[in-house]
C-alpha cells in the first residue's frame, strides 16, 4: 500500500502561467477535461489554483474580460499543498479539513504533481475512503 503523495501523484499535470488568460485557462480545462489548474511562473513555481468556478465567479459573472484577465489576477489566499513526503493520512486530513478534492503536490515551491480524491481513495482502507468522502462532502 502507497504510504507518500509521491508515491500516488500524478505527475503529468496541466499548469497555466501566470500571464496566460482566463480564455487560454478555459480552453485547456476543456480540452483536459478537468476542474482545476495550478498557476505557475515561468519556473514552475506555484503561485495559486484556479477552478472553474473562479472563471465564471471571478471572470463572467463580474463582466471582465476572459480574453484579457491574466490567470495572475486570479490568485488569491493561501493554497493547501502536499510535500512529496507527507503520508497519504495528511492528504485525507488536508482535503477534509479544507473541502477539497485536488492537493498540489510541491517541491521547493515547485509544483511536482497533484494528488487527487480517487487517488487518496485508492491509497487507504476502504473505511478511511469512505471517511473522506463524507467529510469532502459536507460543503
Amino acid at each position: 500500500m502507497a504510504t507518500r503523495a509521491s508515491e500516488i501523484m500524478s505527475k503529468d499535470i496541466t499548469v497555466i502561467r501566470e500571464e496566460e488568460t482566463v480564455r487560454d485557462a478555459a480552453q485547456r480545462l476543456a480540452s483536459d477535461d478537468i476542474g482545476v489548474l495550478p498557476i505557475c511562473d515561468s519556473n514552475k513555481q506555484l503561485k495559486g489554483m484556479l477552478t472553474d468556478r473562479d472563471i465564471v465567479v471571478h471572470v463572467i459573472a463580474r463582466g471582465k474580460d476572459p480574453a484579457s484577465t491574466t490567470a495572475r489576477e486570479l490568485e488569491q489566499g493561501e493554497i493547501v499543498t502536499l510535500r512529496p513526503d507527507d503520508s497519504v493520512e495528511h492528504a485525507l486530513d488536508l482535503m477534509a479539513q479544507h473541502q477539497v478534492r485536488r492537493l498540489p503536490v510541491v517541491d521547493n515551491g515547485r509544483i511536482v504533481g497533484m494528488v487527487s480524491q480517487a487517488d487518496v481513495a485508492k491509497a487507504v482502507r476502504p473505511e478511511d475512503a469512505g471517511r473522506m468522502l463524507t467529510s469532502i462532502s459536507k460543503g
